[in-house]
């Protein structure tokens, strides 16, 4: 009995706790928006810094920090909030027009290695949206799998068990194709590392090593590729195709 009562009051003092963060949270968002519309960007990025310090991820929070970071002038840093808002919501109108605007202003114009038509087409469609919305569609039509399954075992009716079957088939197939999704998306992300400059401007060195030979000169806002790391070094790759060595506290990843 005294075991379950401290269990009780336990659970009780944990939800009070995340109760008080969730209001401590509101609190810094409302007092963030405040000061931005006030033109206090100092004031505003604070606040939601502390909400980002507590843990809490989220598009709104990184919109409105990638918007601060624009306002305050540190381009890379807004350019870096607006790519982390864009993983958690792909298709978010508002994201991708801040960004675009953001990134006119920086100075490497690098043009992307064009990729087969088939290359592109498949990149697109899986970008479309992030793992969490292919989960979600997963469930949903694998729910209405189950719920088609039930009507051919449990009805009688020749007609209905028969629409059940075909429909049932077809909702295999995509079942199946959003797993093919799920996965391959999930697969990018895990693999697929980026990081953006933060530094004004950066030589990229052709191994890691600050007295190596130099590869190229890339400016702050400037997205790429991470493709390994060696102590304090990462190998980026950017989109034309280069490849150099940078040091880790010129960038930070998205």
């Amino acid at each position: 009995m005294r075991r379950a009562i401290l269990n009780i009051v336990f659970l009780l003092l944990a939800a009070a706790s995340l109760f008080a963060q969730d209001a401590h949270i509101d609190e810094w968002m409302r007092a963030g928006n405040e000061a931005y519309r006030a033109d206090k960007y100092s004031e505003a990025l604070t606040d939601y810094l502390k909400i980002e310090n507590e843990g809490y991820a989220g598009v709104g929070l990184y919109y409105n920090l990638g918007n601060t970071y624009y306002r305050l002038g540190q381009l890379g840093k807004a350019i870096l909030y607006y790519e982390r808002a864009l993983l958690l919501d792909p298709n978010n109108e508002d994201v991708i027009y801040n960004l675009q605007i953001a990134k006119a202003h920086t100075k490497d114009k690098i043009k992307e290695v064009p990729k087969i038509f088939l290359a592109q087409w498949w990149d697109t469609l899986i970008s479309y949206f992030s793992p969490k919305g292919w989960a979600f569609f997963l469930v949903i039509f694998f729910l209405v799998f189950l719920a088609l399954l039930a009507v051919w075992f449990f009805t009688k009716n020749v007609a209905v068990r028969q629409s059940a079957f075909f429909i049932g088939i077809v909702d295999i197939i995509i079942v199946a194709l959003l797993t093919v999704f799920l996965f391959t998306s999930l697969k990018r992300e895990s693999s697929n590392r980026h990081g953006v400059l933060l530094a004004e401007e950066v030589t990229a060195k052709l191994s890691p090593d600050e007295k190596s030979g130099d590869a190229f000169i890339i400016h702050e806002g400037l997205k790429f590729k991470i493709e390994d790391e060696l102590r304090d070094w990462a190998e980026i790759k950017l989109p034309d195709g280069k490849v150099g060595w940078l040091p880790k506290e010129a960038f930070e990843e998205i």
